[in-house]
């Protein structure tokens, strides 16, 4: 579908005018097209009027311009900006079918999209010329309302709550909110918002960029991708290797081991209703008082076949790790008694669609 390109004067006077202009496929919050200028193969992307969508645009902006610093590329080159018009040009990068290990693939790059603040100390807000990390807002994790939800679950579920969980799951949240990781977060690093490339993958979509430790995005290799359509859940051995080359791409770009934990990470996940629905529906209801009394799909898999591998998941490294040991015995237990009462519950599909 053609329709006209929302390029202003500013935008042409600076690339050029562009041709050949296409309607792509985009989320409701924004509206994207191919084109041309000079010939060259372009992306335009422009934010839609919405609520907090210069929000989105800045941190987007932003994003691009800190993870266009990282070599080999990990995110299209950004070419062009009109704020006012909340307008991207892009380099289009010509995505490839994913090989059948391609979260292998991902974690590489995913670890060196996050190292591209590692050594940032400070950064003013792009008016100086510097890139602008300033405006991502720090991580926001789980909260001790979710901490609620989380244990009212488990009592619908009629689930005897050991009674140190309270307090691991308190002591999660503030260790969360203590947090102060100057990883390059991208906010949604789900299959779709990844190109993969014959040099490598690059990123995109990153209106929910944000500063935290890398760690809580490498937990959604195990936890199935928890703000994602697309959930996953990669056999052992690829999953064991994914975590292992994203840890080592992590200590090559940093000189450093990757910060954060992993149990609090894949415990963090589980603790949040708001992962088991799509972004426009989150902030709006306690998801989790929900299950007991219904089920919803969303992409690959329902909210409770989510909320039941997410649960293994956190019994299994709670298991390996030794931390976090009354959660480790109730995480099992819901997962079995959301088994025993939904028994046709299948776990995710390994390969991604």
């Amino acid at each position: 579908m053609r329709s006209r390109l929302p390029l202003g004067e500013k935008l042409r006077d600076e690339l050029g005018t562009p041709r050949r202009g296409r309607r792509l496929g985009s989320s409701p919050r924004s509206r994207v097209w191919r084109a041309e200028l000079a010939g060259t193969p372009v992306v335009v992307k422009q934010l839609v009027d919405a609520p907090e969508a210069d929000e989105r645009y800045a941190r987007e902006v932003a994003a691009l311009r800190l993870a266009g610093r990282v070599d080999p590329p990990v995110v299209p080159t950004l070419l062009g900006t009109d704020a006012r018009e909340r307008v991207l040009v892009l380099e289009y990068v010509e995505h490839r079918p994913p090989r059948e290990e391609w979260i292998v693939d991902y974690a590489g790059a995913l670890a060196r999209l996050h190292a591209a603040t590692s050594g940032d100390a400070d950064v003013g807000d792009g008016s100086d010329g510097s890139d602008g990390s300033d405006v991502l807002p720090a991580w926001s994790g789980p909260a001790h309302t979710d901490v609620d939800s989380f244990l009212g679950l488990a009592q619908a579920l009629g689930v005897a709550v050991p009674p140190a969980v309270r307090g691991e799951l308190d002591d999660l949240v503030d260790r969360t909110s203590r947090a102060r990781g100057r990883a390059l977060l991208h906010g949604d690093p789900c299959p779709g918002n990844d190109l993969h490339t014959d040099d490598g993958v690059r990123f995109i979509d990153f209106e929910q960029a944000a500063l935290g430790d890398g760690i809580v995005e490498l937990a959604y290799l195990r936890v199935g991708f928890p703000t994602c359509w697309c959930v996953t859940a990669p056999a052992p051995p690829l999953l064991e290797a994914a975590e292992a080359v994203y840890r080592d791409a992590w200590r090559r770009a940093t000189g450093t081991d990757v910060p954060g934990d992993l149990t609090d990470a894949c415990a963090g996940w589980l603790l949040r209703g708001d992962a088991l629905v799509q972004r426009a529906e989150r902030g709006t209801t306690d998801r989790l008082a929900l299950i007991p009394h219904q089920d919803w799909e969303w992409g690959t898999v329902t909210a409770r076949q989510r909320l039941v591998h997410r649960l293994g998941v956190v019994g299994r490294v709670t298991a390996q790790e030794g931390r976090l040991p009354a959660l480790g015995r109730l995480a099992p237990a819901m997962r079995e008694a959301m088994l025993t009462r939904w028994p046709t519950l299948q776990p995710p599909p390994a390969r991604r669609p």
